[in-house]
């Protein structure tokens, strides 16, 4: 059996005055996250798979298909390369209702049209927008509008969806409007997606993939539970952001408006979030580590509900002076905040048994 291809096999290198992007990166299915702080290089590098910059050096591939190649001379324009790119703003046609702004985008698709393309029905019925098709552009609030933009770049049959910072003009209803739709897309597009953003938020619930980009250059590559949980990391997710992100399973609604999710680091209760917490299916939840409190002994007579124990698996000094503590909890991450002095208090050295207390309310789903 042949080795598997990447959704995304990437190795280029850029210079733009003094800024030089010089960046390797090999992604599986689902949606690569790009992030980093403003200026790292991630709207370059999708503008590069788009084929609206042309690198100095390098290969990209999608799926196998190369679309660039400057050993071999290859540099496919944009036309040809098959790339849907959803930009901040929508860029709907004003005058066309929105199943026409839906079907412009399958004008582009007509060479490669089968029996078993996506309809414009189809697109419409998987974003939730099937009630919109004879409005016009105008009509349409700004979670809408970016469905529609989602939908015409789907039409459109694309190799790889590119997103850059599809949400950031959203305000914060709107984005938890459309972030369900980008997990279905995910989910059921087939089709790979590379996305840029500095919300840790859509990080926690969208990415299958992260990418920790940094002065042109690739950092980190990996899954989010494992880069978030990472201290060597904190300068690029925020001193103020860094925590853990688990994967879970929701388990049952236990009560007082609570759900239980089984995670690696054990059963955690938080608080139901309408339409995202459904028995049986997976989520993922982001524990700031500004939120866990530290015992070296098993804390009883508390209030809060979810007490996980782990051992010390690493201490660092913040730029503030606190400590990051990092605990190994049954396999899984969990980092911790603590002041210079109460590290000192507890005595906090690697492998040192500790026990994580997080309130319920604490806990971030992602959304």
């Amino acid at each position: 059996m042949g080795q598997a291809v990447a959704a995304l096999d990437l190795d280029i290198a850029l210079r733009q005055g003094t800024f030089q992007v010089d960046a390797k990166i090999s992604a599986g299915p689902g949606l690569t996250v790009l992030f980093g702080p403003s200026g790292s290089g991630k709207s370059t590098l999708v503008d590069l798979v788009a084929g609206l910059k042309r690198p100095d050096r390098g290969r990209i591939a999608v799926d196998g298909v190369p679309l660039v190649d400057t050993a071999a001379g290859l540099w496919l324009p944009p036309h040809r390369r098959r790339v849907g790119y959803v930009f901040q703003e929508a860029r709907l046609l004003p005058h066309l209702t929105v199943r026409q702004n839906l079907l412009y985008g399958r004008w582009f698709a007509r060479r490669h049209l089968t029996p078993d393309s996506p309809t414009c029905e189809s697109v419409a019925d998987l974003l939730g927008i099937t009630h919109l098709l004879n409005r016009r552009p105008a009509a349409l609030s700004g979670g809408e509008k970016a469905r529609v933009a989602l939908g015409r770049a789907l039409l459109a049959l694309p190799r790889i969806l590119l997103m850059d910072e599809p949400l950031a003009a959203l305000d914060e209803a709107r984005k938890a409007e459309i972030l369900p739709y980008l997990e279905r897309l995910r989910d059921h597009a087939g089709l790979p997606i590379l996305y840029v953003t500095h919300a840790v938020a859509e990080v926690a619930r969208l990415a299958t993939t992260v990418v920790m980009m940094d002065q042109g250059r690739v950092r980190a590559l990996g899954a989010p539970s494992t880069l978030w949980s990472r201290p060597d990391l904190m300068d690029l997710t925020g001193g103020a952001e860094a925590g853990a992100l688990l994967d879970a399973v929701v388990s049952h609604e236990s009560g007082d408006g609570l759900f239980a999710l089984d995670t690696p680091a054990g059963r955690i209760l938080v608080p139901h979030v309408p339409g995202h917490l459904v028995p049986g299916t997976r989520t993922r939840l982001r524990i700031p580590a500004r939120d866990v409190l530290l015992s070296d002994r098993p804390p009883q007579g508390l209030s809060a509900l979810n007490v996980l124990p782990g051992v010390v698996d690493d201490v660092r000094e913040d730029a503030d002076g606190s400590r990051v503590v990092r605990l190994d909890c049954g396999g899984a991450p969990l980092l911790a905040r603590v002041t210079r002095t109460s590290a000192s208090v507890l005595a906090i050295t690697p492998g040192q048994p500790l026990w994580a207390i997080v309130k319920a309310v604490a806990l971030d789903q992602g959304s």
